[in-house]
């Protein structure tokens, strides 16, 4: 499969791309090129293997889901503008 110049300058319109005469030809053989590298991976048997999200193994540091109120919440109510009985103070708003 290759590339044309009309597909190049039509696949530019589609996103919106200026380019000159000058720049779509020096594209043509760039994207020809980038298409034969992936036609070489239809070359490579894959039969047996395992489909991958990364090269190496990696394994998730979980920690335990523990409720805790951080003990600072003297901390948090003395930054608001009213607190009431250890919770934050708001105005009516229902009459």
């Amino acid at each position: 499969m290759s590339v044309s110049s009309e597909q190049v300058r039509h696949i530019a319109k589609l996103a919106r791309i200026a380019m000159s005469e000058e720049e779509l030809e020096r594209l043509v053989p760039e994207l020809n090129a980038i298409i034969g590298w992936v036609e070489q991976l239809d070359e490579v048997n894959t039969d047996g293997v395992e489909p991958l999200t990364a090269v190496i193994e990696q394994k998730l540091r979980l920690r335990d889901d523990v409720v805790d109120d951080g003990n600072i919440r003297d901390a948090v109510l003395a930054n608001a503008p009213a607190a009431q009985h250890g919770f934050f103070a708001v105005p009516k708003v229902i009459e």
